[in-house]
């Protein structure tokens, strides 16, 4: 018997897969991982308690969850290697001006990382399993293996996963890749679990919502700037703190009396300077049709076929173009339609035919 350790966290999708695995005769140790604790970590918490996650309850429905499969769970913490590896990197990032994505990270140095080498070096196991909407096919041809898109298109999490290498993937196992969340919420319903309807988790990896001033105020200081027309030169006002603003803005400016509505078209890290340009010249600062990415990671293959679907966003509908490979390795992006605020520090994704090929961090678009 194959012995798998599903990552479990309170939610519908890792206990469906956990229980799905369960049927399918697997032998299932469930683990639950706390990556993020407020206090510990000097979060300056304002909210309500209902809106802060709660590990330990998160952990307790976990728990009940496994009990009621019949299956062990235990529980760990990756809070230093998170902060090191993924809310460093995501605050330097932001300090740059950039916009970065920190569930990449996350999957990269902790699901996929820390957990598994934690699980594997503990638990003597074949297989470590999550609840990510993806899934994994070996190509016999090749002799690789692949990442797949989910069947459902609005839930995929491939974006999300483009980081993971061939070890990571040929031990991991995605449960709930080939069904809906309809399906998952019916199949949790039928089985009994309790938290079959429960609110999908949002916000950061691990952290889960907060209001992201406040929240960004707590570990960067709000050094006030100029809000700058691009195009005259002209001050229009003062912003908070360049990390609190991303290209294509249009709220939150406090720009009044002025002739159009304007939106955020350039930060200047460097001299703590926010451009914005008003709607007229749209088209001008805020679509681009060429994008440059470094430290791209190739899940399985180079492509010999340069034609490609991209996104630049989880949620963003796939666009085509194609891409080339640089001197210094940097893959250069040209999509066929031009599309809206790709910004630096965004991941850009790459698809061919079903099958997620890999992403890289965008550092110039044009």
């Amino acid at each position: 018997m194959k012995r798998v350790v599903i990552g479990m966290s309170g939610g519908v999708d890792s206990s469906v897969s956990a229980y799905l695995l369960k049927k399918s005769g697997y032998d299932v140790i469930a683990v639950y991982m706390q990556n993020w604790d407020p206090y510990l970590n000097n979060e300056n918490i304002k909210q309500d308690v209902d809106s802060v996650c709660d590990a330990e309850q998160e952990f307790m429905v976990a728990k009940e969850i496994a009990d009621y499969l019949e299956i062990p769970i235990y529980k760990t913490n990756f809070i230093k290697e998170y902060w090191v590896n993924v809310f460093e990197p995501f605050l330097d990032e932001y300090k740059k001006g950039n916009t970065p994505n920190p569930d990449v990270l996350c999957n990269k140095y902790i699901k996929f990382g820390a957990f598994h080498e934690y699980c594997f070096e503990n638990f003597n196991v074949d297989f470590i399993a999550t609840g990510h909407y993806a899934r994994k096919h070996f190509n016999e041809k090749n002799n690789i293996f692949e990442l797949q898109e989910a069947k459902d298109d609005f839930k995929d999490q491939t974006y999300f996963l483009c980081s993971l290498n061939q070890k990571q993937l040929s031990k991991s196992l995605f449960p709930i890749g080939h069904l809906t969340k309809e399906e998952v919420r019916n199949i949790a319903k039928g089985a009994g679990l309790l938290n079959w309807n429960k609110k999908d988790s949002t916000g950061i990896c691990f952290i889960g919502e907060r209001n992201f001033k406040e929240f960004m105020n707590s570990y960067i200081d709000n050094n006030k700037g100029k809000i700058i027309d691009i195009l005259t030169g002209d001050i229009l006002g003062e912003h908070n703190g360049i990390h609190l603003y991303t290209i294509g803005q249009r709220k939150g400016l406090n720009l009044s009396g002025l002739h159009s509505k304007y939106f955020v078209c350039k930060k200047d890290a460097e001299n703590n300077v926010v451009y914005v340009t008003d709607t007229i010249h749209e088209n001008k600062y805020l679509f681009s049709k060429k994008a440059w990415l470094k430290d791209f990671n190739w899940i399985s293959y180079i492509p010999t076929n340069n034609i490609v679907e991209m996104r630049f966003r989880h949620t963003q509908k796939k666009i085509k173009g194609k891409f080339l490979i640089g001197e210094n390795k940097e893959v250069i992006l040209f999509y066929d339609e031009k599309s809206k605020s790709v910004t630096n520090g965004q991941y850009a994704v790459l698809y061919q035919d079903g099958i997620c090929l890999g992403g890289g961090i965008i550092f110039k678009v044009l």
